[in-house]
């Protein structure tokens, strides 16, 4: 009788949960190009304080379709629904990765490119728009790999505050200038696949001094994919970064679909 009873209480306990507690999306974090993870620390430790489950996989950066595999295979492995965010170089690997997958809820691109089909980073990068990447302010090397076209680029370290990350503390830019990972050139000319903002409902925080994408290429592509847009005034490149707050909360909304 007395397992009986504990069964029966079990049972009400798991009826009467919350349905949010239960449909909690996972939160999946991916950066862009010159950067690594950790750009994310301050949004995913207020996305945990909230109670999500947060992940931060190491973008490859090798290629178009590389990088969406790789991203792909990272969400078979998430169970339940997904909140997919890009930032940067990011926003073209979930656009990509996230396509036929019905467990991906919403796109959330934080100073990235939401490319259509066919499309390029390099094509999308215009210095009308914003701009200030290219042969200035890029160093090209060869990546290891010994083949005629393995290259791979960074930001120089002379215009790297300037491009990437200008509204935080100079000591902490010159510490993400000598960490940056490389980006292989591949990234820059191979054309985007079929976009999943055509079907998933899209978001995307501009900051209003982003000078590595541009501003105004953002604002083009964020209104061509029909997302929901706040700009952040004054905020650089890495606006996840310098405003995790904002971010975090620009993601939430995105969360309950705001």
């Amino acid at each position: 009788m007395k397992r009986l009873v504990l069964a029966v209480l079990a049972a009400f306990v798991l009826i009467s949960a919350p349905a949010s507690a239960a449909t909690k999306p996972t939160i999946v974090l991916v950066h862009g190009a010159f950067a690594d993870a950790s750009g994310w620390n301050g949004v995913t430790e207020r996305l945990q304080g909230k109670g999500y489950k947060v992940l931060a996989p190491a973008n490859p950066l090798r290629g178009v379709s590389a990088d969406a595999a790789y991203l792909k295979n990272v969400l078979s492995h998430v169970s339940g629904p997904i909140v997919l965010v890009g930032h940067s170089y990011g926003g073209v690997a979930i656009t990509n990765a996230a396509t036929g997958n019905p467990n991906v809820k919403a796109l959330v691109y934080v100073a990235a490119f939401v490319p259509a089909q066919g499309e390029t980073v390099q094509a999308l990068s215009t210095p009308g728009g914003g701009s200030m990447l290219g042969v200035e302010t890029l160093d090209i090397a060869p990546d290891g790999s010994g083949t005629p076209d393995g290259l791979e680029g960074t930001i120089k370290l002379s215009a790297f505050r300037e491009v990437f990350a200008a509204d935080l503390p100079r000591k902490l830019a010159n510490v993400m200038a000598v960490s940056q990972r490389p980006a292989s050139l591949v990234t820059l000319g191979e054309p985007s696949g079929p976009p999943a903002w055509t079907s998933i409902p899209s978001f995307a925080l501009i900051p209003t001094k982003d000078n590595t994408i541009g501003t105004g290429n953002l604002r083009t592509m964020a209104k061509r994919a029909k997302a929901k847009i706040v700009e952040v005034k004054g905020a650089s490149h890495v606006v996840m970064t310098s405003q995790p707050q904002v971010t975090a909360d620009f993601i939430l909304r995105a969360v309950k679909g705001k």
